[in-house]
């Protein structure tokens, strides 16, 4: 996540990212570090002061030091549309003298008629989900990931739906060819059993022999 460089303070994130959950109270923080070698005064506004609570919203950051902001969102009960969030947030700061102490810092340190050197830094506010935290990162690898996964998946319905109606397809044909080998042997069948009682019931060996054959394939045939 990226930082904004003022004049007087580097401030980390310049988005105010907050994880979304309904009636649940969300807090993230802000990292305030002086870049000069004064007493660098700073004050937090916003948009909504009832919606959020700032701690500290105001103080005092030592030369090339930093100081921590934690601001947290009030339970909400509902989510805006799309989760998009109109709130924005104000840094204010400014040199001020050694001698000035917490307790003296006021509104009218930061403004341009008090003699100041004074900077403005303004930050807005998101709403993110877990999804779109992956959506979010810098080198986009996780949306990759995310895409390929659904493409695949995309596919596989066509995989299992045409399996079987190929299979139902061969087993058609099967049986369509047993159905007439079947009535080929039945043909052959009652020519020999004619051509038997043609010669008056005189039954020779091989004759016997070749209607038990066709008797056991016609039985074989009318399993399957």
């Amino acid at each position: 996540m990226s930082s904004e460089s003022g004049d007087l303070l580097w401030i980390d994130p310049i988005e105010l990212r907050f994880p979304f959950e309904l009636k649940k109270q969300i807090s993230c923080s802000l990292q305030l570090t002086n870049k000069t070698d004064e007493q660098v005064a700073f004050k937090v506004k916003t948009t909504s002061p009832k919606k959020y609570c700032v701690r500290p919203n105001n103080g005092i950051v030592a030369p090339r030091s930093t100081a921590d902001v934690v601001v947290t969102m009030q339970a909400q009960r509902e989510a805006p549309p799309d989760m998009q969030c109109k709130d924005k947030f104000l840094v204010q700061s400014a040199i001020v003298g050694k001698d000035i102490a917490l307790k003296d810092i006021t509104g009218d340190m930061f403004t341009k008629e008090s003699g100041n050197v004074v900077d403005e830094v303004r930050l807005k506010v998101v709403y993110v989900t877990p999804s779109s935290i992956n959506e979010g990162s810098e080198d986009g690898s996780l949306g990759s990931l995310s895409y390929q996964e659904a493409t695949k998946d995309s596919k596989e319905p066509e995989k299992i739906t045409s399996e079987p109606f190929a299979l139902i397809s061969k087993l058609m044909e099967e049986k369509s060819s047993a159905i007439e080998q079947n009535n080929k042997l039945r043909e052959e069948l009652d020519l020999l059993r004619r051509d038997i009682s043609r010669q008056h019931g005189g039954f020779s060996l091989v004759s016997l022999l070749a209607v038990a054959i066709l008797g056991i394939l016609l039985g074989f045939l009318m399993k399957r």
